[in-house]
């Protein structure tokens, strides 16, 4: 009888923890990073920048990213999985802070890099804490791992509210109300870590050993080239919206759909990582992705445009989940920093070469579309890489 009452309370705190670690990506990444795409128009028209500068942006909070991606693992044999996200969420609110501050792209770059570095330490080290509570529920892993990024979803949903209501009621040219007021909400969320404290002493070596990462080529080479396309409809896709004509009103409803969607993402998705071995799941939740990618340019719609937010949504963190799931599956414990380490680091360079690399395409060709094609096509190249990945024996 012990035993029966027991194992549900185990599951319902472990379950709160991961909840607790989920708000880490929520300021890291759903915030931190992602927002930026709802400030961009405004900042884009304010500072006369072309699509490739207003690219850039992200380009150098992607390079923070892969910096904090290199040395996390490092990070986290030295100081403990803990501190290095608790380090990591309070770097990213000075930087939005610094965004909050200044005008010029020297300092605002700057702070991007911030960002992305902080992002970068959060994610990595988050996600070695969820996944050592995964650990101790086999059964529910995969659900956990989902929990735990779709915390993004989180952000992204408080980002879109806050974002978009307040460049709605300022002037123009006062974006910088906007990183303010992303910098006000991360607050509570970044008091919030602090529920799972205890976690720092989940079972996570501190001696980290080198995965065979040979062995994970194919699926390495599928998460670069994902990360590229993911990160031009998540840079662009507001003013892409903006620009068929859709209103304030709209583009929150259509940023809140993403956020929604993230947080539904392991509830609708983890039987694709339980069920599917080798780098089946990838595939798969790339597929969706690049579905929710292409809605809009076959069609600009109001339905279509919120059918893309909601399977788009819905998955692209499902990917990153899949990703942490494989290094679980095929790695020992004390190798999963490492290999979530380099997995954030090839999704890093992806996502530092996408931005800029899009927005000179949409530059050349005076649009979005083009652009967001080019992001679809990557995530089809992705889908075949990840379909050759297979399991470790």
């Amino acid at each position: 009888m012990k035993f029966v009452i027991e194992r549900p309370k185990r599951s319902s705190h472990d379950t709160a923890v991961v909840l607790a670690l989920g708000l880490a990506p929520a300021i890291g990444l759903g915030i931190a990073r992602f927002a930026y795409a709802l400030v961009l128009p405004a900042m884009r028209a304010d500072l006369h920048w072309s699509y490739a500068e207003a690219g850039w942006m992200n380009t150098t909070n992607a390079a923070g990213y892969l910096a904090g991606a290199l040395f996390a693992s490092r990070a986290v044999g030295a100081f403990g999985a803990y501190r290095v996200m608790i380090a990591g969420v309070w770097a990213c609110i000075v930087a939005l802070l610094l965004c909050a501050l200044f005008r010029h792209a020297v300092p605002l770059n700057a702070a991007r890099i911030l960002a992305g570095l902080g992002g970068g330490f959060a994610f990595v080290s988050g996600g070695v804490l969820a996944a050592g509570v995964a650990q101790r529920n086999p059964a529910r892993a995969a659900f956990l791992l989902g929990l735990f990024y779709g915390g993004a979803g989180f952000g992204i949903l408080s980002s879109g509210l806050a974002v978009v209501l307040v460049l709605e009621h300022i002037a123009p040219g006062s974006w910088n109300a906007a990183w303010a007021a992303l910098t006000v909400i991360s607050l509570p969320l970044a008091i919030g870590l602090h529920l799972a404290r205890n976690e720092s002493n989940a079972p996570v070596a501190l001696r980290q050993e080198r995965p065979p990462y040979r062995a994970m080529g194919w699926l390495l080479c599928g998460y670069l080239l994902f990360g590229a396309g993911y990160i031009a409809y998540m840079t662009f896709m507001i003013a892409y919206v903006q620009g068929n004509g859709q209103g304030p009103a709209f583009q929150a409803f259509f940023w809140a759909i993403i956020g929604i969607a993230t947080m539904a993402s392991p509830w609708l998705w983890t039987f694709v990582m339980k069920r599917f071995v080798h780098g089946y799941a990838f595939a798969a939740l790339t597929c969706v992705t690049a579905v929710g990618a292409v809605l809009p340019l076959l069609s600009d719609h109001m339905a279509m445009l919120v059918a893309s937010a909601a399977l788009f949504g819905s998955a692209f963190f499902a990917v990153v989940a899949s990703t942490t799931a494989f290094v679980r599956r095929n790695l020992t414990q004390n190798q999963w920093a490492s290999g979530i380490g380099m997995f954030t680091v090839v999704f890093g360079v992806g996502q530092m070469l996408g931005p800029v690399a899009i927005g000179f395409v949409n530059d050349s060709l005076h649009g979005l579309s083009g652009g967001l094609w080019a992001s679809v096509s990557l995530l089809l190249i992705s889908i075949a890489f990840g379909a050759l990945q297979r399991d470790r024996k």
